[in-house]
């Protein structure tokens, strides 16, 4: 009978220890309530001395301390783990729980730990939809071993802290790139004498990427026209646009010549951002507005409506992608651009589609654009081929007119 009582006794225990670390309560705080909240808990729960979070930066190299109970100098140092170093970049590294029986005789990186006399330590990585995202460890002023049932408390304890930070990381994400990406989109184009102009700029349903258009002056009396998208999503592809659209004005103000523009905006780009690609459309409009010159790095050719006649893709040919090796052949296209010719720019966001050719949906939009006013003309490309479709991908959209 004494061991039934006591076994009811275990499981009782058991389910207020798991009520504990996921009660409804959580719903209502941010992450950083939720991460003190549930370290407080764990700590009251397991009997031990310190737990806390360490969170996986950006570049996945280094665990950064995040919320700490116990030992909360870890966050206030702002104490930096190597992945696969000491015990928890072990964790991270190994994607698996460890136990230290004894800190004193252990490889550990952080000198807190020892500071502060800890014996005992248990950690598990804190992973969401495959994803590693940090670790959470447990320690201990005295030995201390773990039951089965206390390591799956902490496993439980970490999923709740890993989908946490998943959203705090997607909802902070999304947010910093849209802001970024608006802050560097113009918020106005430019008044330029002669010339009609209209953009649209829309993100995707789901997460923001790095497309971007420019209209600027030069002081030589050109307008340096752009549309890029960079390969990618996030915060990440934001930033790296950001980077992109400098440099090219900059070296915009050093060469009139489109292809020599991208030349050096690639080998820029490879030294200083390996790994990143886009592709861009730069194109100048010279000073009499007569004609444009443009270079295409990959990306998809302008579609050109003149007065009386069928829009049309301008035949500007791809070059290399920014990123995918040194071009020294980048070439530039003239285009005539008579009074009342239509040039259209966009990102492929606006033709893409998973039920439907390109060739078509380049058609749909050479059928939607006329030799007209921008405002309008913007107004049915993204009536015809947007519609009332959410976007996956971000839709960018730029007309340039030159007046009658």
């Amino acid at each position: 009978m004494g061991d039934f009582v006591n076994g009811l006794d275990r499981d009782t225990r058991k389910l207020a220890a798991i009520k504990a670390i996921t009660d409804e309560a959580f719903t209502h705080l941010n992450v950083e309530e939720l991460l003190d909240v549930l370290l407080d808990r764990l700590r009251e729960v397991l009997e031990v001395d310190t737990a806390v979070v360490l969170m996986l930066d950006r570049q996945e190299r280094f665990l950064v301390a995040t919320a700490a109970k116990g030992i909360e100098e870890e966050v206030s140092q702002a104490a930096h783990v190597p992945v696969g170093q000491g015990f928890a970049g072990r964790i991270a590294a190994e994607r698996r729980p460890v136990y230290i029986e004894d800190v004193a005789t252990a490889e550990v990186f952080n000198p807190l730990l020892m500071k502060r006399g800890l014996r005992s330590l248990f950690g598990v990585p804190l992973i969401a939809g495959g994803t590693l995202l940090g670790v959470l460890h447990v320690g201990s002023f005295t030995t201390r071993h773990f039951t089965a049932d206390e390591t799956e408390l902490v496993q439980m304890a970490a999923a709740r802290a890993a989908m946490a930070a998943q959203v705090l990381l997607s909802q902070a994400e999304r947010a910093g790139a849209l802001e970024l990406q608006r802050s560097l989109v113009p918020a106005a184009l430019p008044a330029i004498p002669g010339m009609d102009l209209a953009a649209r700029y829309r993100p995707g349903k789901d997460s923001v990427g790095g497309d971007w258009y420019d209209v600027f002056t030069l002081p030589t009396g050109r307008i340096g026209i752009v549309m890029g998208d960079v390969a990618g999503h996030g915060l990440g592809a934001a930033v790296v646009m950001g980077r992109m659209r400098s440099a090219l004005r900059a070296y915009a103000l050093e060469s009139g010549d489109p292809a020599e523009v991208l030349r050096r905006l690639d080998r820029k780009m490879q030294h200083f951002e390996p790994g990143a690609t886009a592709t861009v459309l730069y194109a100048v409009v010279e000073p009499g507005l007569d004609q444009v010159r443009a270079s295409s790095a990959g990306h998809w050719p302008p579609v050109l409506a003149l007065p009386g006649e069928p829009a049309r893709s301008a035949d500007v040919k791809p070059d290399l992608l920014i990123g995918f090796g040194e071009d020294d052949s980048r070439r530039t296209t003239s285009i005539d651009f008579p009074p009342g010719a239509l040039l259209c720019l966009y990102t492929d966001g606006l033709i893409e589609r998973r039920d439907s050719p390109i060739d078509r949906e380049i058609g749909r939009l050479c059928e939607a654009m006329y030799a007209g006013p921008t405002e309008k003309v913007s107004a049915a490309v993204m009536a015809e081929l947007i519609g009332r479709r959410t976007q996956d991908d971000d839709v960018a959209l730029l007309m340039i007119r030159r007046n009658p």
